[in-house]
């Protein structure tokens, strides 16, 4: 546990001879990064760099303007082989400063080496540890079999419909020749670490429900409201069925079932005057296990995702052969799921890429687009040597 605010001491950069990691870790924490407006060329500006001490060559893509994609390569020994791709994305959501305990992008460090601010589990972290892993490798003169990309890609925290979906599609991915993908998953409390082999479909929706107008003293017949309450009715009455059955088997995970929420309401133009249309918005997150099959009530797709592709976790699956050896050198307990949310992993495994999820962060609360975002340094660091050995065996394969 932290210490409280007034037990808690801050470590300067530096002090006690912080690890060089660490401090790149905290640089890069203190970008922002941050929607509606991130600076990108603030994140482009420290990853060229440190591409260039690690004698990386790099190049920048800009499938949509003030977007960009940077691009680190590491030739193979076999680069006519599939390469890898190590994937992160630079952006972060937005914060609330006033419910944080330190500025969310100071990057404070507190005495216990717990390092607070945006970005410090979704996902900058695993961003650091892949190229830390491959600077180690470098050093230790390691020549891998296959190319190993490392992607550093905007627009993921809102969508990824300008970043990654984007960029699949272009002549520049393709010449990649990506076989496999890494990517972000997400912490755990306890001391296993989940590995994310597939995504539920994403469903933002809104009903516009359209209905008679009157005044509000009478009973008006067929009206919007009555429309509203059907479908309220309807999907949360759906989501308390889902919600009972993840209740009822400890053994599953939120991935394995799909979740409703109503995030959006909207209408009317005065107290006294019944409108004549009113508007409900859900978030939809549906398993990939579940068949998709397609008046006055009109549906607004936000947003919609429905591969349902999966990366295969099979014990003869080369590739998850290889990340199973890569994990059993730490001792870790790996826990392959379905990824409760949305990442870019969704769009390489839609146009045939292998990818799975994984941040290397356990006995770690699950605080991504939360108040006190936190990594302690020392789980940070292992991930680097976690990465390491993962990287070194599934460029191998």
């Amino acid at each position: 546990m932290s210490p409280s605010v007034n037990e808690k001491t801050q470590v300067d950069e530096g002090q006690g001879g912080e690890h060089p990691a660490v401090t790149l870790f905290r640089d890069y924490l203190r970008i922002k990064s941050v929607h509606p407006e991130p600076d990108y060329n603030g994140c482009l500006a420290l990853l060229k760099a440190q591409a260039d001490k690690i004698g990386l060559a790099y190049h920048v893509v800009e499938v949509v303007q003030t977007k960009p994609a940077l691009i680190m390569s590491w030739p193979g020994s076999q680069p006519e082989l599939p390469a890898i791709l190590l994937n992160s994305h630079t952006d972060v959501v937005p914060v609330y400063p006033e419910f944080w305990k330190h500025d969310p992008f100071e990057a404070v460090k507190e005495a216990n080496g717990d390092i607070y601010a945006r970005g410090t589990q979704d996902m900058k972290s695993v961003g650091i540890q892949h190229l830390e892993a491959i600077r180690r490798l470098k050093e230790r003169g390691i020549q891998l079999k296959r190319t190993v990309h490392l992607c550093f890609i905007a627009d993921e925290e809102v969508g990824g419909h300008d970043g990654m979906a984007k960029y699949v599609l272009t002549s520049e991915f393709k010449k990649l020749n990506i076989g496999m993908a890494l990517d972000e998953g997400l912490a755990s409390p306890d001391e296993s670490i989940p590995l994310y082999f597939g995504e539920r479909n994403v469903f933002w929706v809104k009903f516009h429900c359209s209905g008679n107008p009157g005044h509000a003293s009478r009973f008006i017949e067929n009206t919007a409201a009555e429309k509203v309450q059907y479908m309220v009715n309807k999907l949360l009455g759906y989501r308390e069925k889902q919600k009972q059955l993840f209740l009822a088997d400890p053994e599953q995970h939120l991935g394995d079932v799909t979740t409703i929420n109503l995030t959006f309401m909207s209408g009317g133009v005065q107290m006294n005057v019944v409108p004549n249309e009113l508007c409900v918005g859900f978030d939809m997150r549906i398993t990939p296990t579940t068949n998709i099959a397609g008046g006055g009530i009109r549906m607004e797709l936000v947003q919609k995702f429905t591969d349902q592709t999966m990366t295969s976790v099979s014990a003869d699956d080369p590739w998850y052969q290889a990340f199973t050896r890569g994990v059993q050198a730490h001792g870790l307990k790996i826990s392959p799921q379905i990824f409760p949310a949305a990442t870019d992993s969704r769009y390489l495994r839609e146009v045939g890429i292998p990818a799975l999820g994984f941040s290397p962060m356990n006995h770690t609360p699950v605080l991504l687009h939360d108040h006190n975002e936190f990594l302690n340094e020392k789980i940070f660091l292992k991930g680097i040597d976690i990465f390491e050995d993962i990287i070194r065996e599934i460029a191998s394969v």
